[in-house]
């Protein structure tokens, strides 16, 4: 299995690459892991100007010789290249696998709104350096290689499924990248926010005409939460089921997905065990 490595927000440094790669070989000797040029070059906070990111992801994208692309970090900044993209893509694309999550929630959204290869919520190889000996990293791998139901959510059931970032999903609402998520169960998790910015964020879920008909909702991992000053009174979990209670869909606890080394896999759409 070929697996293709790009960037299309930040940067990754030289040494995560090699210790994935490294990974990869003692674990998955079949997978030839191809990490792009682009990945390490810089340009302020991207990984290069917005033109190589978006040639970097069709170069890899629209390559027959890769069965998944597979992104090496978020940050910020695939937004900014769904434009040039989106249209760009070919026959090849539509055929494999895209797995990452975070900012990477951009392009993830936008292949599966317009059914262009299997988007999957999954850890990154910059995750390589948590201290889980590699488990984090593994369980993307193992997905993309052995289809291992063991890596999956737990939660995932019979309905379709789909998993964000909080911020990237209401950052997405009233675009033309946002999936219809009819009749889905939606996983959210947020990363270093205070707890009034994901109460706002929610609210814009909640009330989002997009957003109808949505089979219910699970939390994930709410971490690095910032300061509320003053303190802000509600946890995450009683946020989501107030706002669940307002736009009238079911709150169906928590799901194992965030920016943690517990983050578990979710592919969009039907999972079959």
């Amino acid at each position: 299995m070929r697996i293709g490595v790009v960037a299309p927000a930040r940067s990754i440094d030289e040494q995560v690459a090699a210790a994935t790669a490294a990974l990869a070989a003692i674990a998955f000797p079949n997978v030839d892991l191809v990490f792009h040029d682009q990945c390490f070059a810089e340009d302020g906070h991207f990984a290069g100007p917005d033109a190589v990111r978006a040639a970097a992801f069709l170069e890899y994208a629209n390559d027959p010789a890769f069965d998944a692309i597979w992104f090496a970090r978020g940050g910020y900044g695939s937004n900014r290249i769904l434009s040039a993209v989106m249209p760009e893509l070919n026959e090849a694309a539509r055929a494999k696998t895209y797995i990452g999550y975070s900012d990477m929630g951009f392009l993830l959204g936008a292949l599966y709104a317009r059914r262009i290869g299997r988007p999957v919520h999954g850890p990154m190889p910059i995750e390589i350096g948590r201290k889980d000996q590699g488990v984090c990293v593994a369980r993307s791998l193992d997905w993309l290689v052995n289809r291992d139901p063991a890596v999956l959510e737990p939660n995932i059931g019979d309905a379709p499924v789909i998993a964000m970032n909080l911020a990237i999903l209401t950052a997405m609402i009233g675009t033309q990248w946002l999936p219809d998520m009819t009749d889905h169960v939606l996983m959210i998790e947020e990363v270093s926010e205070p707890l009034y910015r994901i109460d706002r964020m929610l609210f814009t879920l909640s009330h989002s005409t997009q957003l109808k008909g949505l089979a219910g909702i699970r939390l994930g991992q709410v971490v690095d939460v910032q300061e509320n000053e003053p303190r802000f009174g509600e946890t995450p979990e009683e946020m989501a089921a107030r706002w669940c209670g307002e736009m009238g869909v079911p709150y169906l606890g928590r799901a194992e997905i965030g920016h943690s080394a517990d983050n578990r896999i979710v592919p969009f759409g039907l999972v079959s065990r």
